[in-house]
């Protein structure tokens, strides 16, 4: 498969119609014969400087994505945060499938002192935090995003 085609397929598809996941991508992608492991998507995705939104992944030039206000943690948290467990200085965040991501790279990009940093796996944060103290404090703060507003 050439990638220049595959790619431009990708961005048929994402223009067509709402494409939340690289699962979404790849069984779409299949139902047009064009093979694709997550590998190869995760790089088509970066390569073609898609982002995730609500509606689904988008082409942002990156013009426009400097221009892009950061998102900000409290307002992704109290959306999407299902769920907060400490494990020493270790937090772990719990999010509906697919919005991991999103959350990760709103505290990477907050700057936040008392985050040494971050992974995101599909529906699962892990917040490093330099000792268990610290991680307490970041612990009430993102229980203060799961309570109603």
């Amino acid at each position: 498969m050439n990638k220049a085609r595959r790619q431009d397929s990708i961005l048929k598809l994402i223009r067509s119609r709402p494409v939340h996941t690289q699962q979404d991508l790849v069984r779409a992608l299949k139902a047009q014969r064009i093979p694709a492991t997550q590998v190869t998507l995760s790089r088509d995705i970066r390569d073609l400087g898609l982002v995730k939104t609500p509606q689904g992944y988008a082409q942002v030039d990156t013009e426009a994505a400097s221009q892009l206000a950061r998102p900000d943690v409290a307002a992704i948290a109290r959306e999407i945060l299902l769920d907060v467990k400490q494990a020493q200085n270790l937090l772990v965040l719990r999010t509906p499938p697919a919005n991991a991501n999103t959350l990760a790279a709103a505290i990477d990009h907050a700057g936040w002192p008392q985050v040494t940093g971050t992974i995101a796996g599909d529906d699962t944060v892990l917040i490093v935090a330099p000792d268990t103290k610290t991680a307490e404090a970041l612990g009430a703060k993102f229980a203060k995003f799961l309570q109603p507003a």
